[in-house]
């Protein structure tokens, strides 16, 4: 299993932008999300389609698309 297995994209979907599991939830809308939801269980009663793994993997995703965009400005 890789370990960003959960995020897809799809340029038919959402514009191309990266996804979990194909749904309408992109990572940049998980990420708001948590912003605005800091405690994990109001998060999972608002969207419960989202799950733990979703999340982590939505961090990890934008953790390392982060990263690659810094090194890009070295």
């Amino acid at each position: 299993m890789s370990p960003l297995d959960r995020i897809t994209i799809d340029p038919n979907r959402m514009n191309g932008q990266p996804s979990i599991r194909g749904m309408r939830l992109t990572v940049k809308r998980v990420l708001k999300l948590l912003a605005v939801y800091p405690d994990g269980e109001e998060l999972r009663r608002e969207y419960p389609e989202l799950d733990d793994e979703d999340i982590r993997q939505a961090l990890a995703y934008a953790s390392a698309h982060a990263l690659a965009k810094a090194m890009a400005f070295r």
